[in-house]
């Protein structure tokens, strides 16, 4: 039998981080469902909202980090992941706060670092019922990303840019040290930076939960072009 099988996952050696901007109609249940499924250690790092993210994230009794202004999801996420290595976890955890992952996936991605894997991405590419569910537009946009990152130095995967991922503790340790990105090309840098110190890297399939509302967050053609440029400098500079 295989003993990977076996392992047993304590949740207690897992924090997720979650970037939030705005986020008021879902913040909450996010965080409801997440705990549930027995997540306790949870940072929401509130991006400079203009609403009562902050206030709403608060009352769930999670860890609440706050930018007076808005930095977005590289700056978010950045800040969410120095404060989890403050408590030496053995797994990291990045969630949207939408409502487009579901809580029952975090274990997807957190079971192969326990089995010495350094960096796991949730993929929605992987599966072809979801990758049906998925928008032309995004799964176009996405084959286009995915393309640009391996181009610019990271590896050829099916998803750059899900939001669900996990890091070992060692592997985001090194990864947030050299994090330039402040908006949503670090989920391109972040697969660029795992090339570049030779991390074990898996892709796993999730499902992914599209409403009206999810579907009008994340990345679409224009912020797609300025990811791009923001890569290019990243390489000139």
């Amino acid at each position: 039998m295989d003993q990977r099988q076996n392992i047993q996952i304590n949740k207690e050696d897992i924090f997720i981080v979650i970037p939030a901007y705005n986020e008021e109609k879902m913040i909450s249940t996010t965080l409801k469902n997440l705990k549930k499924e027995g997540y306790k250690n949870i940072i929401v790092v509130d991006d400079g909202s203009k609403d009562k993210t902050y206030e709403l994230a608060k009352k769930e009794d999670v860890i609440v980090c706050r930018h007076i202004l808005n930095r977005g999801l590289g700056g978010a996420l950045g800040t969410g992941i120095k404060c989890a290595l403050l408590y030496k976890p053995k797994v990291i955890v990045t969630f949207d706060a939408d409502g487009q992952h579901h809580p029952k996936d975090v274990e997807k991605v957190v079971k192969p670092i326990f089995e010495g894997y350094d960096f796991i991405i949730g993929s929605r590419m992987m599966d072809k019922n979801e990758l049906k569910n998925m928008p032309l537009v995004k799964r176009i946009g996405n084959f286009g990303l995915n393309f640009i990152t391996y181009l610019m130095g990271g590896y050829l995967v099916t998803d750059s840019q899900s939001g669900l991922r996990a890091f070992s503790y060692e592997a985001a340790k090194k990864i947030v040290k050299e994090l330039k990105s402040d908006k949503y090309e670090v989920s391109s840098e972040f697969i660029i930076l795992a090339k570049k110190f030779n991390l074990k890297i898996k892709e796993v399939p999730i499902k992914t939960i599209y409403t009206e509302y999810s579907m009008s967050r994340g990345t679409n053609v224009k912020t797609g072009f300025k990811i791009l440029f923001k890569l290019i400098m990243q390489k000139l500079i």
